[in-house]
């Protein structure tokens, strides 16, 4: 990969810098063996040294964009405003992130309030003349009303085609207030998977926020995490440790100091791959080269790695053997009453891979999942990182694995073929199609709710609540109908139309 260049303003794509995919399907071990993790310098792109091979699709129901990322990251940060710089439609999905945050905030204990992102609201004129203006009026208007401790500005599909200067505005102003005033590039065309639009606003706290000279403290741990509940303060306590959440619900204070942290560890490889590998290459940061908290395997790992690296093995081995003593009874317990469940998985890559750990370390069978792209490999090109190898190597195969953005005509075969009773997932706009085959779902608003040695207890009671609705699932199914021809209903390979594009065109 490379070291990441904090001169340039711009991010470079997952595609381009790891190979990123979003479209495959087959076993779980087989997309391991085609990843080329063993190739030093794989991209993860066939014909590279490398075996994977992407199924394109013809064309795309519906999804996310890079820019809906820069909104959930740096919408998120306390004390700071995003600048949508773009139209008013792209501004749309500020409701439910405002949502998320102010559930977040409330999780964690936090004061409650609304995200602060505006937008430029570019028109027709702006597409021709230029939108600098407005965005120059709003980058003043944000800081007269809010006087915020950074600006973000986030580009959109229409400034990238008319060529707007964002970078120029962002350093003037910069200047000017007396405050990092932060471009972030991310437009939707700019990468196939929205998770560049992750590393677009972590490149950009790296660049601009991130304190160039620090002072180091040695109990201090970022730790990269979306909005979920306060689970991993509880847990590095019993290490002496303290922990620094980074980027969601962090204030601009809190990104400053991540220089000075003893390390960097996440719950999820997809989101903190980018922004740990730069905090330990520009700043000497370590990255926890680990698996992810997931289960006793991953978690006991996990936790392992930080005592080492912060020189504390002898807490950590005592808190672990109280832990899995602790937790021990209950999961046998919930594993007798889950006896002969079957699961499905349909979420984010490196967060799937975790919860399909826990589900097995519950007895709960699962023979398929969805994962929403797939990183062949991660930034630091450890492959002791490689979250997908860990679950097949420590779990066993997955039978239908598959790789689709959130394709909702695809999932229906998906389920036909794999034949869960319940479905986890995160984006709720799958829910509702689950609900309609009588399968129950559980929206997993805390994404937290899985980690840990007490994650798999969480996740445990979360199924065995959720089965208990399944009657009511069963019997909507008996009184709907799917918005699909009989024809695709009566498919079994959800990847026919890209697999035969010229299906499309017949009469």
């Amino acid at each position: 990969m490379g070291k990441i260049n904090l001169a340039a303003t711009t991010v470079v794509s997952r595609e381009q810098r790891l190979g990123t995919i979003i479209g495959w399907d087959g076993e779980a071990s087989k997309l391991v063996e085609e990843s080329g993790y063993s190739i030093p310098g794989c991209s993860g792109k066939k014909g590279n040294g490398c075996k994977l091979c992407e199924i394109k699709g013809p064309f795309t129901q519906g999804s996310v964009c890079s820019e809906q990322m820069v909104e959930c990251q740096a919408g998120n940060v306390r004390g700071a405003v995003l600048i949508q710089h773009s139209p008013i439609g792209c501004a749309v999905s500020q409701t439910i992130y405002n949502s998320i945050y102010r559930n977040g905030l409330a999780m964690r204990g936090l004061p409650v309030e609304n995200i602060k992102i505006v937008s430029t609201n570019l028109i027709e004129g702006d597409m021709v003349f230029g939108g600098i203006g407005k965005l120059e009026q709003t980058t003043r208007d944000v800081w007269e009303r809010y006087k915020p401790n950074a600006i973000f500005i986030g580009t959109a599909c229409a400034t990238g085609i008319i060529g707007d200067d964002v970078d120029s505005v962002a350093s003037e102003y910069s200047e000017k207030l007396g405050i990092p005033v932060i471009p972030l590039h991310c437009e939707g065309f700019r990468s196939k998977h929205w998770s560049t639009g992750f590393d677009a606003t972590q490149h950009g706290i790296l660049r601009d926020i991130v304190r160039k000279s620090p002072k180091k403290q040695e109990d201090l741990v970022n730790v990269i995490n979306l909005w979920g509940s306060d689970v991993f303060k509880p847990m590095l306590k019993e290490l002496n440790l303290r922990v620094n959440y980074v980027v969601d619900l962090a204030t601009v204070e809190d990104l400053a100091q991540m220089s000075e942290a003893a390390v960097t560890v996440g719950f999820c490889n997809t989101l903190s791959s980018y922004l740990a590998q730069g905090l330990e290459q520009n700043f000497g940061v370590p990255e926890l080269k680990a698996p992810q908290p997931y289960g006793f395997a991953g978690t006991d790992a996990w936790l392992r790695g930080i005592a080492k690296i912060t020189h504390r093995e002898e807490l950590c081995e005592a808190y672990i053997k109280k832990e899995r003593e602790r937790v021990t009874p209950k999961i046998e317990e919930l594993k007798k009453k889950l006896k002969g469940v079957k699961g499905y998985v349909a979420t984010g890559s490196a967060y799937s891979h975790g919860l399909i750990s826990v589900l097995r370390e519950l007895g709960v069978e699962v023979n398929g999942s969805l994962v929403f792209h797939h990183d062949p490999i991660y930034d630091s090109e450890d492959p002791i990182q490689d979250s997908l190898a860990f679950l097949v190597n420590n779990y066993g195969n997955v039978e239908n694995f598959s790789v689709s953005n959130r394709q909702q005509h695809q999932l229906y075969a998906l389920l036909k073929k794999a034949k869960p009773d319940f479905l986890l997932i995160r984006h709720n706009g799958l829910a509702p199609l689950a609900s309609r085959l009588g399968i129950p779902a559980a929206p997993l608003g805390d994404e937290h709710i899985a980690v840990g040695y007490e994650g798999i207890v969480n996740l445990g009671e979360a199924i065995l609540a959720i089965l208990k609705r399944k009657k009511f699932h069963e019997d909507l199914a008996q009184h709907i109908k799917l918005p699909y021809t009989e024809w695709w209903l009566s498919q079994d390979d959800p990847y026919i139309l890209a697999k035969n594009p010229e299906i499309i065109y017949q009469d």
